[in-house]
């Protein structure tokens, strides 16, 4: 049995709901709409997401209908967010198959993540609950934020280690907050458990970038999933920003030269890849993914021991520990 079905037995049963909720939300008669949302659903992926949803809501009560669609209107909002960040990143391949964009056409995508995410809003409406709509539409602003803020640094190789934690924050760890707040919030946690589900949430959703941006430091065979990707983008992450503050000589400036002249050959992406390597970019990077999933599960210490409590920490593991 692999970590991700270990951390899945608490909630079987309610993933099973989980999954009619997000197929009906998907149903559609437009007949391109309802071919894209079939292609979508076919790809969903693990939905690490509503896990978390669902697990923090069981950690601190009963599952209810609320918390479905609370997770339902998180996983909705990703996969707009997802969309749109294809389209943005010129993208042609996500989960290993082609993009919305690449598959139809940008125009297409577009209007496709725009629906899924007024979908996604309406799904936060029928939770009944003001907390969870403005938790939602608080959410889509901070990925949006947290994309244009990397944006703007691309191809700066001055970002300091502390911009770097500002743009995962708001791009990754504050979805994987939100989660872990809707699932309490859908069961009426107090704001003790809250606070700390959501920094559970935030420590996870750091040491997951981290990890990817650990990926992006090998060949495709070496790892489950397409590398490289930010590098030939330009921009830079822990392991480079590492690398470069730490190292002098010409290596460094060879690389410096590289990432301002936008100069994303084969040869300079391995030339990048192995300085950040060789001068401790991708072992610091390890080191600071291991400080912050060790952050998460301490939160977790004020509630009381159940399998739910057990898969969250799982759940921390996994961010530091898979390997797609």
């Amino acid at each position: 049995m692999s970590l991700i079905d270990d951390i899945k037995q608490p909630i079987s049963d309610e993933l099973h709901i989980f999954k009619r909720f997000f197929a009906d939300a998907l149903r559609s008669d437009n007949p391109l709409l309802a071919s894209i949302n079939e292609y979508i659903l076919h790809g969903s992926g693990k939905q690490l997401r509503p896990i978390l949803t669902l697990l923090s809501a069981k950690l601190c009560g009963d599952v209810n209908e609320s918390t479905y669609n609370g997770a339902l209107a998180i996983e909705l909002l990703h996969n707009a967010s997802l969309i749109h960040d294809d389209v943005v990143d010129d993208t042609s391949e996500r989960r290993g198959r082609s993009s919305i964009n690449a598959r139809w056409s940008n125009k297409v995508a577009i209007l496709t993540g725009d629906y899924m995410l007024s979908n996604s809003l309406i799904s936060a409406t029928k939770t009944h609950n003001i907390d969870v709509l403005y938790a939602v539409s608080r959410i889509g602003m901070e990925l949006s934020d947290g994309e244009l803020i990397q944006l703007s640094n691309t191809h700066k190789t001055k970002i300091t280690e502390e911009e770097y934690f500002k743009i995962i924050r708001k791009k990754t760890a504050s979805l994987f907050a939100t989660c872990a707040e809707i699932g309490g919030l859908t069961v009426a946690a107090n704001p003790n458990q809250l606070q700390h589900l959501k920094n559970f949430g935030e420590y996870m959703g750091i040491c997951f970038q981290i990890k990817d941006d650990i990926f992006d430091y090998y060949k495709d065979l070496e790892i489950g999933k397409p590398t490289e990707n930010d590098l030939q983008d330009g921009k830079v992450t822990l392991p480079l920003i590492y690398a470069l503050q730490t190292s002098e000589g010409s290596d460094k400036e060879n690389v410096l030269s590289i990432m301002d002249s936008m100069d994303f050959s084969p040869e300079n992406i391995e030339l990048v890849m192995n300085f950040a390597r060789e001068n401790g970019g991708v072992e610091y990077a390890d080191k600071k993914m291991d400080e912050f999933k060790q952050k998460a599960i301490r939160q977790l210490d004020i509630f009381e021991e159940s399998n739910a409590k057990k898969s969250l920490i799982l759940c921390a593991e996994f961010a530091a520990s898979r390997d797609i």
